[in-house]
């Protein structure tokens, strides 16, 4: 009697046991590692936003490249730029609790390696040691995708992923061309060349009106759900390795921009120089604040004592009715550095220079000192004007969203540029001051006001229920920030040199005023144009130049906006060039009222218009003039 054959033992398939060698669970088990960078912070209990959607982009991504170039060996040399970000990614995620940015690549690129050695001091070797470890990953996983071939993509379906691959860029290319460009062209023939979508988010009150006055007969209607991509631009951006790529668009076209913008205002000159051509030691200070609010500043009126150090300064003239007109930095500030009009500032770039410009050719050395981001969505147009500086440091690596970053940290670079021996200086502070969140903007000795948001993990902006917390932290900020300026007059008066100070905020905030449910910035709001602004000098400043001081004193209640500041600035260095207004200064005799116009539903005229409301909207009595 036969014997019925003996069953074979069972054995995995072909594919599942060629996923099992060493080599290819190797690699596979690094490219899972990059894909997982993106849920990074899940890990380190912070939020992720879209998790579904950048997993999914994760695998498009993967399948895609796969098909495209059949085998691992092919495209493995491409993920080099992802293994070498990986540990920056890392660092940034733990220290600053943010991944790359185009402000960090910007770090990056402007950086030498001397600087950066200075920067990292005995963690360098450390440095050079992380890369040199994922360098050898990267080439040991590169070996691994050459000595296989099981990871070959061979199957038909292969072809399907190609076609279907084809057919989504084809779409996506077509709706850009005939689903998205047209609105835009039409949009741009009625707005200003170079206004920029933050202009129109600032104003979401204004959006549908804007919206529809750009719109024109016979632009192509958006395209359908079905052939729009099935995730935000922004995820992409935030996956990984894929999201890389866009990232480095981004910083391309940030870096395009900043060298058009110094490609237009290269060869401009001031032709400035010093009224009276001695070497007399003189130090002139521009502190650039940041979302502070007029009437929170005791110095004006408000019953909480939000500036006790401040008061006490007898040499110190605070200007009452002093407005901005936009309520953005990126917007605002090279309105007040540079001669740039107002109703110009919803254009980028600017053809002429910053006053800091002015005073080098008057024999000034200069000096950028920042708390803000050096590169990105914020101040990219500020950024550029900081270079004009012999001397431009940035010291916020964060973001102005997570870690805390006091002002504080300015004081010991202002001390070492006052004790530098140039004769003649200009110094500019950009601050932090009281932007959101304003808890973060402040240390724990400040927390006068409570209960406040110190200590409250991710407070949500826009809950009314935080309204008490919100405002004592405000104003514990302007506590602060009264500490902080009170520090830099303290510095200037032991130098016994003749010394002005001008202190201007970018714009104000709206806080849950009364009925008023609105907060932070953009709100067209009276509380957001009229900032608080101030000067100050020393006594050996009013012995030189007593009729400026006069003036000053004279003209605090005098109607001026940011359009005054530069010709007020260049005026205190004593300092003179062709061309100049002194009708704009208001240190001069000259100093003339002029228009104030603020971007609120068009521009606006500030004062022929009426505060509506408790957030106190600014709406022009006539028509107000057209955003071009």
């Amino acid at each position: 009697m036969l014997n019925p054959p003996r069953r074979a033992l069972s054995r995995p398939p072909l594919p599942q046991r060629a996923l099992l060698r060493p080599r290819n669970l190797y690699l596979l088990l690094s490219y899972l590692a990059l894909s997982a960078v993106a849920f990074l912070p899940l890990a380190l209990g912070l939020p992720l936003e879209r998790p579904g959607q950048l997993a999914g982009i994760a695998v498009i991504g993967w399948m895609a490249l796969w098909a495209v170039f059949k085998r691992p060996a092919w495209f493995h040399p491409l993920l080099l730029p992802a293994f070498l970000a990986l540990p920056v990614e890392l660092y940034l995620y733990l220290y600053y609790g943010q991944g790359i940015s185009t402000h960090h690549t910007g770090i990056l690129a402007e950086t030498s390696p001397m600087e950066a050695m200075e920067f990292l001091g005995g963690r360098a070797w450390l440095l050079v040691t992380v890369f040199v470890g994922v360098l050898a990953w990267w080439g040991s996983s590169w070996r691994a995708a050459w000595t296989t071939r099981d990871l070959d993509w061979n199957d038909r379906s292969r072809w399907l992923v190609v076609g279907l691959l084809v057919l989504a860029v084809a779409m996506f290319a077509y709706g850009k061309r005939y689903g998205v460009a047209p609105g835009e062209r039409a949009a741009a023939r009625t707005a200003r060349p170079g206004v920029h979508l933050v202009a129109a988010r600032a104003h979401p009150a204004g959006s549908a009106a804007s919206a529809a006055a750009t719109s024109v007969p016979g632009a192509a209607p958006p395209l359908p759900h079905w052939a729009r991509l099935p995730f935000p631009a922004e995820a992409f951006a935030r996956s990984w390795p894929f999201g890389l790529v866009a990232r480095a668009k981004d910083f391309y076209k940030e870096r395009v921009y900043l060298a058009e913008l110094d490609r237009r205002s290269a060869a401009f000159r001031f032709d400035a120089v010093q009224a009276d051509p001695g070497n007399a030691p003189a130090v002139v200070v521009m502190v650039l604040g940041e979302s502070a609010r007029f009437d929170r500043w005791s110095l004006n009126g408000y019953a909480r004592e939000t500036n006790p150090l401040l008061a006490r300064e007898t040499n110190l003239v605070s200007l009452q009715d002093l407005i901005t007109s936009v309520s953005a930095t990126r917007l605002s500030v090279p309105v007040i550095i540079s001669r740039k009009p107002a109703m110009q500032s919803l254009k980028d770039g600017f053809s002429e220079k910053s006053f800091l410009s002015a005073f080098k050719e008057a024999g000034y050395k200069t000096y950028w000192l920042s708390n803000q981001t050096s590169f990105g969505k914020f101040d990219t147009p500020v950024s550029v004007f900081a270079r004009e500086a012999d001397a431009t440091e940035f010291f916020n690596l964060g973001s102005l969203h997570t870690k805390p970053s006091l002002d504080e940290v300015l004081l010991g670079p202002f001390s070492r540029a006052l004790a530098d021996p140039a004769p003649k200086k200009l110094i500019v502070l950009h601050t932090i001051g009281s932007h959101w969140n304003y808890a973060h903007r402040y240390p724990a000795r400040f927390d006068q006001w409570k209960p406040s948001l110190l200590g409250v993990d991710k407070p949500v902006l826009t809950d009314d229920a935080i309204e008490p917390q919100l405002n004592n932290s405000y104003d514990n900020s302007v506590l602060y920030t009264d500490w902080f300026l009170a520090q830099l007059v303290g510095r200037l008066k032991e130098t016994d040199k003749a010394a002005a100070l001008m202190y201007v905020a970018d714009h104000g905030q709206t806080l849950f005023d009364g009925s008023c449910r609105q907060v932070f910035h953009g709100h067209n709001s009276q509380y957001e144009f009229h900032v608080p602004a101030f000067a100050w000098y020393s006594d050996a400043y009013g012995a030189r130049f007593p009729a400026k001081v006069a003036q000053l004193r004279a003209h605090r209640a005098a109607r001026l906006s940011t359009e005054n500041v530069f010709h007020t600035l260049v005026d205190l260095g004593d300092i003179r060039y062709p061309g100049e207004d002194p009708t704009r200064s208001i240190a001069s005799a000259r100093l003339t009222a002029h228009k104030r116009y603020v971007d609120s539903y068009g521009w606006a005229d500030y004062d022929n218009a009426r505060m509506r409301g408790d957030c106190r909207e600014v709406i022009d009595k006539g028509k107000p003039l057209p955003r071009r």
